[in-house]
């Protein structure tokens, strides 16, 4: 079929020089003008965010839920753990019971423990009235295991994914990622640790007694309503949805009781916005022996530890009999721009007599030096507004194919004055370089999730090993979970040299989820 000519359009009138000199720079100026009182607008907001009590006017009176560990069975040699996503009701506060999502119980999941060399598969019977995703995040395994938006979980059916556990002992997690609704799912409640041992971590003279000297802590921030339902909104702030009450473990104002000298501490930032500065009340020094993807090569005596969300630490602090001292976490760095706030976390209270532990080893596991010598490839990342380089996540887009068993340089940057944070699926990555400098010894080991300061130029070096699938896509992401809501997303395939990518997107997908 020929389209018939369009009708000419009249000539455009003429306008002097000088005019058109003014004209230009008002559609210059407006824009600018437009997103200057925006940021503006949003840094006076940032003042007066929402935020949890002032540091010491926190009651202290639960003792610390700690999360059940999994039972499993073994089937011809695989370890088989089930998890079952379902809705509930738990009492957080006196107003009333809270409507809550959580694995095989009320809130959060159990804590499930496989040892390096296990083949597992996990069982996920999803018993909500929608679907899920269950993403095992930090976790090295093939693509079409890792619960990505690609692998959705329709209500009422069962994902069994089956793999290898192959990768150094570390603290990992799981929680949803479907697309556009991951924030909604884990800010109520899905989520749960997910702990690898080794045989080299096994050796080392470190507190492993699990709910005694060895304790996950998984700190969110939540707000409640009149009456005891979660609330917020996102309000003016760019993070997302921040609250004024701390939970850890779900334990409102809670405290543990230590029994041992030294307690090993595993944080994860289960937030899904806020960034947190871990530190003690008095300022003691303690011990930070491993990062998102296991130990580091040796304790790193520090005062303060941050954490954007979905980061992880294992810390060991000393204590004394009958010592109590409060978690808090300070102002983060004022670089990342997440506030001022600063509040109290955790008691950590000491018995009179205490159990002895031995000192904490100088000598942890061996790290490779990281080198970009032999780096496949270069990439950037730009992170700006709710974009990852100009553009958004797209199901049925692959953003780039890397080669296994090949190595890669990233730099990534966030663009804009306002937080963000990198997280990449199935890798972990060292990072070479922030600013062009050496990372502090804490970013020294292997990490998967980095916050990301204003136009501060971090080079990471990211390996691709082992699995291949030109089908299903790893992602990349910003991990404040509403901005990945928003778009805030890449995938990437893994595959042979020479391999074509056949990317599938999810069936009956629209790519019309986002958390507005």
């Amino acid at each position: 079929m020929v389209l018939p000519a369009p009708s000419p359009l009249p000539a455009a009138p003429t306008v002097p020089r000088r005019r058109r000199r003014g004209l230009v720079a008002v559609l210059i100026a407006v824009p600018l003008v437009v997103l200057a009182v925006g940021v503006a607008a949003w840094f006076a907001v940032n003042s007066s965010r929402p935020a949890p009590p002032a540091p010491g006017t926190t009651s202290f009176t639960q003792p610390l839920l700690i999360p059940e560990l999994a039972p499993s069975t073994l089937e011809d040699g695989v370890r088989v753990f089930r998890l079952e996503p379902r809705e509930s009701r738990t009492t957080f506060v006196a107003q009333g019971e809270t409507p809550t999502l959580g694995y095989n119980g009320s809130y959060l999941g159990p804590t499930l423990v496989a040892a390096r060399g296990e083949r597992v598969r996990v069982e996920v019977h999803n018993a909500l009235d929608e679907s899920t995703t269950v993403h095992w995040h930090g976790m090295h395994l093939p693509a079409v295991m890792d619960g990505g938006p690609h692998t959705p979980i329709a209500a009422g059916t069962t994902w069994a994914p089956e793999w290898l556990i192959d990768q150094p002992a570390a603290s990992l997690w799981y929680h949803p990622h479907l697309h556009g609704r991951t924030r909604e799912q884990v800010d109520a409640g899905l989520a749960g640790m997910f702990l690898l041992t080794d045989d080299t971590e096994g050796a080392l003279a470190l507190p492993r007694e699990y709910g005694v000297d060895d304790v996950p802590l998984i700190v969110q921030d939540r707000s409640f309503s009149a009456d005891g339902a979660f609330a917020g909104g996102l309000g003016m702030q760019f993070d997302g949805v921040l609250g004024d009450t701390i939970l850890v473990n779900g334990t409102v104002g809670p405290y543990f009781e230590a029994s041992t000298e030294r307690v090993r501490l595993r944080l994860l930032n289960g937030s899904s916005a806020r960034m947190y500065d871990f530190a003690f009340d008095d300022g003691r020094t303690f011990d930070l022996i491993g990062t998102d993807g296991g130990l580091l090569t040796a304790p790193v005596p520090v005062t303060s530890i941050p954490l954007s969300p979905g980061e992880r630490a294992e810390i060991v602090v000393t204590v004394r009999p009958g010592d109590e001292t409060v978690l808090r976490s300070q102002a983060p760095d004022p670089a990342l721009h997440a506030g001022g706030a600063a509040f109290d976390v955790l008691q950590l209270r000491s018995a009179a007599s205490l159990t002895p532990s031995p000192e904490v080893p100088r000598r942890l596991v061996d790290i490779q030096d990281a080198s970009d010598a032999d780096a496949a490839a270069h990439r950037t990342f730009v992170m700006s507004g709710h974009d990852i380089n100009d553009t958004q996540m797209d199901l049925g887009r692959v953003d780039f194919a890397a080669i296994v068993d090949t190595r890669e340089v990233w730099t990534v940057r966030n663009d804009n004055p306002l937080p963000h944070s990198f997280h990449v699926h199935d890798t972990q990555f060292r990072v070479l370089s922030i600013d062009g400098e050496p990372p502090p010894a804490r970013l020294s080991g292997w990490k998967d999730t980095i916050p990301l300061e204003w136009d501060r130029e971090y080079r990471l070096l990211v390996s691709f090993e082992d699995y291949v699938d030109p089908t299903t896509p790893y992602m990349f992401h910003c991990h404040l979970l509403w901005h990945e809501d928003q778009g805030m997303m890449g995938q990437f395939l893994v595959v042979e040299e020479g391999q074509q990518p056949d990317l599938r997107r999810p069936e009956g997908d629209s790519d019309d989820h986002h958390d507005h």
